[in-house]
């Protein structure tokens, strides 16, 4: 099977990524294990499942669903809420997250040093740097240390701020608040980000020369640097020597990472050989090993493989989360499986009890991408009559069918909608500048010299307030 390998490469090092942000909640309890031993009480689970079922809502949804617990005469502690806020950010729900840890302070509850570090991750994915940066500077000087030093460090890798998160880590190590390979990992992450492969080798040696051990990450993205680099050869020999360290077994991520770089050199038959390997050695009360699973066995058009992962997955646990269903839709969807992606949709929407958007996203992008404005206009009409809101990926998957269809129309209703959720919005929306300019050549053709007026300074509108 043929195959993009840059496209390939830039997904095998988004995988690293995960696994690298992952690292950070190592230690976190999952809040899923938890429930699956017994250790979690019922009226908690079934707080928990309400923040779970409501999906991609918008920002609001969270306080009241808390507000309404407590009216119904039911309690919460600060450590569940904690708990609440990591699963959520666990399955990339950080509006929720952070909209729980806000509704906790709004309550007076105390939060632990941890926590500070917590929130100011969310605070950055949902509000950006300054935000962020403003946050940890309000910080009491106890609260100010590795944890949160390296959750800001993590800031900056993340938005590739390279010069800000070089000076950032030179600030802890002479703050001595580099102890662990976390913050390595995380400027080892940012080099790869930033397309610099060959930084990361040097500070495995550094690590080492300073007797910090490198993490079962750190090697992830070592050999995500060779395999940049072409360096298959070295990508091997690392390989060999976390297994023939001494260490513990290595973890299923170590393999998974190691399968999507052969998948990028094309060596199929290595990839499968080393997704076996981590099948052997899965948490299997962390449903992101069969999250990632599933999505590597798509990458390599493996349909049987990703169905009977699927199964795998929904035997290990009691309640099959949002989170799982999207990863099962776009491994369907990236197979071209349409009967089996309206399948998994249909079962997913018989059991939830909030519509969750990401997920309707998939199918809408597989109707739209196959002519099937009927059934695309049946699915806009249900999320209608399950009071869901169409997001912003919804309104830029119909703009671009119409404009495609060149139905104008069409395409100026759905972005003028866009633009109107946009300026209620403060997540800083804004249409790319092809469909700008399609839309300004309509106007154009149409000698409405008005209305491209408006539109223009509609787009200025949210230049400014972005």
């Amino acid at each position: 099977m043929a195959r993009d390998h840059g496209r390939a490469l830039n997904w095998a090092r988004s995988l690293v990524r995960k696994l690298t942000t992952a690292s950070a909640d190592a230690s976190d309890v999952s809040l899923s294990a938890a429930w699956s031993a017994g250790k979690q009480s019922s009226p908690i689970k079934l707080l928990y499942r309400r923040l779970s079922a409501l999906g991609g809502q918008p920002k609001g949804v969270v306080v009241k669903t808390m507000n309404d617990w407590l009216l119904q005469g039911n309690g919460v502690g600060a450590g569940d809420i904690i708990r609440f806020v990591k699963e959520l950010r666990k399955y990339k729900r950080f509006g929720h997250a952070l909209e729980l840890m806000e509704w906790m302070d709004s309550r007076g509850m105390n939060m632990s040093h941890s926590s500070y570090a917590v929130r100011l991750d969310l605070v950055y994915k949902v509000e950006g740097i300054k935000a962020a940066e403003k946050y940890f500077a309000s910080f009491p000087e106890p609260a100010k240390n590795l944890l949160t030093y390296g959750s800001l460090l993590n800031c900056y890798c993340s938005g590739k701020m390279e010069d800000e998160a070089s000076a950032f880590f030179e600030m802890m190590m002479c703050k001595k608040l580099v102890s662990n390979s976390l913050p390595y990992d995380n400027m080892m992450s940012l080099y790869m980000r930033l397309d610099k492969p060959e930084k990361v080798p040097p500070l495995i040696e550094e690590m080492t020369a300073r007797k910090i051990a490198p993490s079962d990450f750190s090697y992830s993205i070592l050999m995500n640097s060779y395999a940049a680099t072409k360096n298959f050869d070295a990508v091997e020999e690392t390989f060999k020597k976390i297994e023939f360290s001494g260490r513990s077994k290595p973890k299923w991520s170590i393999y998974t990472g190691l399968a999507s770089l052969y998948m990028a050199a094309d060596h199929v038959d290595k990839a499968e050989a080393a997704l076996k390997k981590a099948e052997q050695n899965l948490d299997r009360g962390d449903r992101q090993c069969f999250h990632f699973l599933i999505t590597l066995y798509a990458g390599m058009g493996k349909l049987e493989e990703v169905n009977r992962t699927w199964a795998a997955l929904k035997s290990a646990f009691s309640t099959t989360l949002n989170m799982s269903y999207l990863t099962m839709l776009q491994s369907l969807s990236r197979l071209d499986q349409l009967e089996l992606l309206e399948k998994c949709f249909q079962e997913w929407e018989s059991g939830c009890t909030a519509y969750d958007i990401r997920l309707a996203n998939i199918l809408f992008a597989a109707y739209l991408r196959r002519n099937m404005e009927a059934e695309a206009n049946a699915l806009m009409t249900k999320l209608a009559v399950w009071n869901c809101e169409p997001d912003f990926r919804t309104m830029e998957l119909f703009i671009d069918y119409y404009l495609g269809k060149e139905d104008m129309v069409k395409a100026l209703e759905y972005m003028d909608a866009a633009i109107t959720k946009a300026e209620k919005d403060s997540r800083g929306w804004k249409p790319n500048q092809l469909k700008i300019d399609a839309f300004l050549k309509y106007f154009e053709k149409e000698d409405d010299a008005t209305a491209a007026e408006e539109f223009q300074e509609r787009l200025r509108k949210l230049e400014t307030a972005s």
